[in-house]
């Protein structure tokens, strides 16, 4: 026998395991002693649940001991939190599993390198010297082949490879041969052999004698007890010294490994990314869209207010809208809008009355609204001459028969591109010759009729018979404040009219008003569609805490292998951020393409994508990855490594 060193490398003293059993507690494991020095090749033999198993776990500190002591190279291995454990894998020690416990979505390099990410080691090295180790192992035709693609003896290859990867200076593996045929499992015992020739410690858990004999300690237990230790026998090879972690491994490092492996592993599992995607999808298309129509919603009204005419104001008889005296009030008059257009603030005065009635040419007749305004009607309205002229002062002192029609009441007349000017329509018993056409240019509320418009004497006196006025719409002149003018107004009024028998609408006060039911509405909707976002977060945790049921193994194996439980928490919450950024993408594009399209098909419906909104809606689907993605990304980094790797 040869020693290997003064001190052994593992030292345990009264370990013992128990576990909870109902009211009861099994123990598994109780009061070894147990020393390992450097350069040995153990096995660790006995019958199924004799402990063996359980030993290797708290040897290879993927399991803690209930009581008992367990010291490796002269550090307390107890004292260690779980990130300090982790470190004390990645540079200790390499697992070789029964069952390879390979990560299916990676290759074969991709495999063997994965404890090199958690040690730090850059893209390039950590490629090449996985390459080199599958090389050696016989492997090299197989470098870019996944685990089902690969035989069992040459996935417990590229477990021996990722074993390796951090100089595996302590092999522990867990039934090597249990699940290979007899010529892979002599291949495996030569290269344990060959390995442990190198220098590397070896300790082998089986229960075939046969493959124990291969080993040059042999230690048997039973009953969680050691019942036989055959001695310490090394090599005179010299141990492998430990391959400690790679300098200067930044946060942002890790960051950007575990980005790459969350969108792999979401590459690799293309159809649920893609389901969990779709909550967020729609729910942030719905939300960009809802507020895209309230704001082109909102543009429209104020856009189409302000073509009625900027700071005006209407005077009507009555005290409000639908009140049930207006019908008798009838001191609204004519002279009532010659003393306001005698006022400073009076940039323009039109009065209005107006009369359904039945507008004929030839033999083409059709209801129409005819009404009777002043010349400063057309502009304060917004509306454009298309063809012909306008009324002029003259007509109006002289009660002139002339009409002035919109388009839809010349198309009806007269047919598509014919021209009305100069022809003589009947408005009931009263012809008036067309002088010319108009178009508005604006908004037009109200239900939507034939109208035809004649100076307001004339149709006072010649069509309605009426002697007062219906309206009075006031211009208010640049610079003058619309509610000083609004309440001159109303001190005018009174005094001629000796009693308050009237009511004004003040079109700032429209667009206020209208402005703030607007946005109220899109609120409202928007939080509608701020629930379905909220709907799909929920559905991307419910996911993700699916899929960490669903991986519970390789979280194991990554632990295993050195994963620190920040690296899980990244990998996790990384996965959840890029599916809601994605899906949050997805629904912006979506948004756009709908908006485009509603705006080619059916351009009468108001939408504005605006830019704010994108990017509030990118922040949204960012903001829903990270906060409904963090319970799954702790629930996975707080997994137990041993329970982990033994669930089905």
């Amino acid at each position: 026998m040869t020693a290997a060193g003064d001190a052994p490398l593992i030292s345990v003293r009264g370990i013992s395991r128990s576990f909870p059993a109902g009211e009861d507690r099994i123990t598994v494991l109780a009061d070894v002693d147990l020393d390992i020095w450097p350069g040995e090749f153990v096995a660790i033999m006995g019958a199924s649940g004799s402990g063996k198993s359980t030993l290797m776990n708290i040897l290879g500190c993927l399991d803690r001991a209930t009581t008992g002591s367990y010291r490796f190279a002269g550090r307390d291995v107890g004292t260690l939190d779980p990130d300090e454990q982790a470190r004390l894998r990645r540079e200790h020690f390499g697992f070789i599993f029964q069952r390879y416990q390979l990560l299916g979505d990676l290759d074969a390099i991709g495999n063997t390198e994965v404890p090199a990410i958690y040690a730090g080691e850059s893209r390039a090295a950590r490629r090449r010297r996985a390459t080199d180790l599958l090389n050696r192992l016989g492997l090299g035709e197989r470098l870019d082949h996944r685990p089902g693609q690969l035989s069992g003896g040459q996935q417990q290859r590229v477990s021996i490879a990722r074993a390796l990867m951090n100089g595996g200076e302590v092999i522990l593996a867990d039934e090597p041969t249990g699940a290979l045929d007899s010529k892979s499992s002599a291949e495996m015992i030569r290269l344990l052999e060959d390995l442990n020739r190198d220098g590397h410690t070896i300790i082998m858990v089986t229960h075939d004698p046969k493959v124990a004999a291969h080993a040059r300690r042999t230690i048997e237990i039973s009953d969680g007890r050691i019942i036989a230790d055959s001695g310490r026998v090394t090599t005179g090879a010299p141990p492998v010294a430990p391959r400690r972690e790679t300098t200067g491994f930044s946060a942002l490092t890790r960051l950007r490994e575990a980005f790459g492996m969350g969108a792999a592993a979401l590459m690799a599992h293309r159809m649920r990314s893609f389901l969990t995607m779709l909550g967020i999808i729609i729910g942030i298309a719905s939300v960009v869209l809802v507020v895209g129509l309230g704001t082109g919603t909102q543009e429209k009204v104020l856009q189409d207010i302000s073509s009625l005419g900027t700071n005006t104001i209407t005077i009507r008889a009555g005290s409000g809208f639908g009140s049930r005296d207006a019908a008798r009030i009838e001191t609204l008059v004519p002279s009532d809008a010659g003393a306001i257009a005698l006022q400073d603030y009076a940039a323009g005065v039109s009065p209005a009355v107006s009369s359904p009635a039945t507008v004929r040419f030839g033999n083409v007749s059709a209801s129409a609204m005819v009404s009777g305004v002043s010349n400063d009607y057309f502009a304060l309205h917004s509306y454009d001459t298309v063809s012909g002229s306008l009324f002029d002062a003259a007509d109006i002192t002289e009660l002139a028969q002339f009409a002035i029609i919109d388009e839809d009441t010349a198309t009806t007349l007269f047919g598509v591109g014919a021209d009305p000017v100069g022809q003589v329509v009947h408005l009931g018993r009263v012809p008036a010759r067309v002088i010319g056409t108009v178009r508005q240019s604006g908004a037009s509320f109200g239900p939507s009729s034939l109208n035809v418009w004649l100076p307001y004497t004339t149709v006072m006196s010649r069509v309605s018979g009426q002697t007062y006025l219906d309206s009075i719409t006031v211009q208010i002149a640049d610079g003058y404040d619309t509610q000083r003018a609004q309440d001159d107004l109303t001190t005018l009024l009174r005094t001629r009219h000796g009693a308050e028998d009237f009511f004004m609408m003040n079109s700032d006060t429209i667009r206020q008003t209208i402005t703030s039911t607007t946005q109220t509405l899109t609120v409202l909707v928007a939080a509608i569609a701020v629930i379905s976002l909220l709907v799909g977060g929920i559905g991307v945790m419910n996911i993700m805490l699916v899929s960490v049921t669903e991986r519970t193994k390789e979280i194991g194996v990554r632990i295993a292998i050195g994963a620190r439980r920040s690296d899980i928490i990244a990998q996790f919450l990384i996965e959840a951020v890029l599916v809601c950024i994605i899906g949050g993408t997805l629904g912006i594009l979506l948004a756009v393409g709908t908006a485009s399209l509603i705006a080619s098909v059916a351009p009468i419906i108001p939408l504005t994508i605006s830019t704010l909104s994108i990017a509030v809606a990118f922040l949204s689907s960012t903001l829903i990855g990270i906060t409904f993605g963090f319970l799954p990304a702790r629930s996975a980094a707080q997994l137990d490594p041993v329970v982990a790797l033994s669930r089905e």
